[in-house]
């Protein structure tokens, strides 16, 4: 008998601590109408420093698995999308399982695919419902970009938040019971050099002159990225529209990644879909990279953007390069 995957429930955690522009204008040379004008965030939540990746992923869980009405113990997966663990290991996922309570073992581990995180861990959980290797899966997107962003630059400084979202997927026989419709993947690392943290990793260890140069904290190249990300989420919100047999004009809601307003408008624009279809929270939240897709699906479940039925395309680009999109039916 066939397995089909189902969207049990969400969930989500923003950290209360608020960094508005004009907070920002008080630590680098910029201006709220610069910030604003260029990326559309007006604020970004940040957490304590005492808090962890881990932390408000397991936050994020706790919403989801009380939406679902579901127990801990019902969890046979965790599946974690984060470019900032709490250490290299181990990973987010075992770390979430302790903190969860679970009393029993649980399959967990990390994806790290940048921004586009999320949407390859619900490909990999999705897969893995249908062979039979689980039957709940808890995906979660969390981040905490405050701890790897470079204060002192302005051009990156501006972009970054925290925040973690969840969801539960579980197996069932009913195909038609909200579902994934279709996921495209894909990468390309010759532009790598684009975006990225370079030290702390094998190829170069901490080392005070590491932390003196502000080598394990992000390095972007803004204009080419802009660039190559349009263009990318573009082509992958249309290939998950016609894996999914459907057009972007059939979408009740397309949620792209919440890196910067121009891009989340250019590709409305380019796919060819009323702008009232095209969720943003960016102004709120800023860049949470992997938490981006899944805190906007929470928020638009939440403010009825979507209803049963619904059609929804998630698209994300990130570092490496990756990219993703997916199509779900609630």
């Amino acid at each position: 008998m066939n397995k089909y995957v189902k969207i049990v429930s969400t969930g989500m955690y923003i950290p209360p601590k608020i960094l508005t522009n004009a907070d920002l204008e008080k630590i680098v040379d910029t201006t709220d109408e610069w910030i604003t004008t260029r990326t559309g965030i007006k604020e970004r939540h940040i957490v304590e420093e005492n808090i962890s990746t881990s932390d408000i992923a397991t936050f994020a869980a706790q919403d989801a698995i009380k939406n679902a009405n579901m127990n801990v113990e019902d969890i046979d997966a965790i599946i974690v999308a984060t470019i900032t663990p709490d250490m290299l290991f181990p990973s987010v996922g075992c770390i979430v399982h302790k903190k969860l309570g679970i009393q029993k073992e649980v399959l967990s581990f990390d994806i790290s695919a940048a921004c586009s995180g999320f949407i390859y861990g619900l490909t990999v959980a999705t897969s893995m419902i249908k062979s039979n290797i689980c039957k709940n899966v808890l995906l979660i997107g969390a981040e905490t970009m405050s701890k790897i962003t470079n204060w002192k630059d302005r051009t990156t400084c501006v972009l970054f938040g925290d925040g973690a979202g969840a969801m539960i997927l579980s197996q069932t026989d009913k195909e038609d019971e909200n579902s994934i419709l279709s996921t495209y993947l894909s990468a390309d690392g010759r532009y790598g050099d684009l975006l990225y943290v370079p030290a702390g990793g094998s190829k170069m260890p901490a080392s005070i002159k590491t932390v003196e140069e502000n080598l394990h904290t992000i390095i972007m190249s803004g204009k080419e990225v802009f660039k190559v990300a349009v263009t990318k989420m573009v082509e992958s919100a249309i290939n998950a529209c016609n894996l999914a047999g459907i057009k972007t004009q059939d979408l009740d809601l397309l949620i792209p990644h919440q890196a910067n307003l121009r891009i989340i408008n250019a590709v409305g624009e380019r796919i060819d879909i009323d702008t009232k279809k095209v969720f943003v929270n960016v102004h709120k939240y800023g860049n949470m990279s992997s938490a981006t897709t899944i805190v906007g699906l929470h928020e638009a479940i939440l403010e009825k953007k979507v209803v049963k039925g619904s059609k929804v395309c998630l698209i994300a680009f990130g570092a490496g390069f990756t990219w993703a999109s997916c199509v779900i039916k609630l």
